[in-house]
């Protein structure tokens, strides 16, 4: 799990996007919409960044690694 925390500000910003279900200080949670075009995505050679900035997903927030990291393990889910 990443160590960077989610300022209020940063959290506010990630609760208005229609693909966050919930966010905490520490996690976010997708909906599983999102994680499903996201892995489709990915199997079509995108990469994770690209996928989380089309679907409008602020990566400055989020984090490249933290977004590489979601894609792996709903690949594996």
């Amino acid at each position: 799990m990443s160590k960077k925390l989610f300022t209020e500000q940063e959290q506010k910003i990630l609760k208005k996007h229609p693909y966050v279900k919930a966010v905490s200080e520490k996690a976010i949670t997708y909906t599983d919409e999102f994680k499903a075009m996201a892995i489709k995505e990915y199997g079509e050679g995108k990469f994770a960044q690209q996928i989380f900035e089309d679907a409008g997903v602020d990566i400055g927030i989020v984090g490249i690694e933290r977004a590489k990291s979601f894609l792996k393990r709903w690949r594996a889910a």
